[in-house]
């Protein structure tokens, strides 16, 4: 399934049907008076979340989405049926907004939000009947309903997110230590869209990790793919900074790791100012060396001691392929959550 984590569509509600002028006439009854009924409601626009789907997918091809009017009240003192609601089911963690970027809600931990009302049905003539007026000739209108051009924006909701340069090992890793089964592959880009794996540690321990694909540098300003997924990173609580230390990129695992790092603090520049936004570059991270397979235990040494300077703080150094050191990893990034969770 093709992954869309952002479209634009117009929804409506339904309007209110109109009440009914109607006169009642039966033999025997010459002064029968008003009978004409109510006008029914208007349909909701009910936006719905679901845990079955990951994309926007479904909301691509159809751009305008409308609720059903109510009908029209009819004579006997019939009113008319209610419109139908319009639901709408979106992933867990997607935005409303606003064109001008303003947040209607947030389904994070939402189940369902009425996101448009829909109008009332009109009273019929029977309504206005009173002891000085027993035979008004006029009904109300329904109410119109209401329509709005709205933004809905996607962000995977994860504890942990994986971020790195393309070919670090990204979706490697989130294959051996959850039931994900990515693309992989030694070139860049290889991974399109995020993925999403939960990860078990002991009997009753688990997380949702997201390989977050595209980092490069430039980043911020559109280079590669990185600044349409970086959004998907703002939820999580914190990072697994992975670094490709083979070095057969060709790239320097210092250099990558400050390009990333500086990649965060601009995309924070450039979103501080929206409403809820939260730094990423102030998060904390795990420093992780991947690949260590390819070094020797010299070189190995001589990189970790250059992290633990940069860092402040000493890398893990594991393999994704081999599986080495992953379970040490794991029981210790499993230990951080759970003391995030409490703080």
């Amino acid at each position: 399934m093709k992954f869309i984590d952002e479209v634009k569509i117009t929804v409506a509600s339904g309007r209110g049907g109109p009440g009914c002028v109607s006169y009642r006439r039966e033999s025997m009854l010459p002064r029968g008076g008003p009978d004409g009924g109510n006008g029914g409601k208007g349909g909701d626009v009910i936006i719905r979340t679901s845990k079955h789907i990951n994309s926007l997918v479904d909301f691509r091809q159809n751009k305008r989405y409308a609720a059903q009017s109510g009908q029209m009240g009819m004579g006997r003192q019939k009113s008319g049926h209610n419109g139908e609601d319009l639901v709408m089911i979106v992933p867990e963690g997607t935005v409303i907004r606003t064109l001008d970027g303003e947040i209607i809600v947030d389904m994070t931990g939402i189940s369902e939000y009425v996101l448009l009302k829909g109008g009332r049905g009109g009273m019929g003539n029977e309504f206005f009947k009173t002891s000085v007026n027993q035979a008004p000739d006029y009904a109300q209108p329904g109410e119109e309903g209401e329509e709005l051009e709205v933004k809905l924006e996607l962000k995977l909701i994860a504890d942990v997110g994986i971020i790195g340069f393309p070919n670090a090992g990204k979706s490697t890793l989130i294959s051996r230590i959850s039931a994900a089964r990515p693309k992989i592959a030694d070139y860049p880009f290889t991974t399109l869209t995020p993925n999403l794996g939960v990860v078990k540690v002991g009997d009753y321990t688990s997380f949702v990790v997201a390989d977050i694909p595209g980092l490069v540098k430039g980043a911020h300003e559109g280079v590669g793919l990185g600044i349409q997924f970086l959004k998907h990173i703002e939820r999580t609580r914190l990072f697994i900074h992975l670094i490709d230390a083979s070095g057969m990129s060709g790239r320097d695992p210092v250099e990558d790791y400050l390009d990333i790092n500086n990649e965060l603090k601009m995309y924070d520049i450039n979103n501080e100012d929206k409403e809820g936004f939260f730094p990423l570059a102030t998060r904390p991270q795990f420093v992780v060396l991947n690949k260590i397979d390819t070094l020797s235990e010299i070189q190995l040494m001589k990189l970790k001691n250059k992290f633990k300077d940069i860092s402040g703080q000493e890398p893990y150094a594991i393999s994704a392929v081999t599986g080495k050191n992953i379970k040490e990893f794991m029981t210790e990034l499993a230990r951080q959550i759970m003391q995030e969770e409490e703080e």
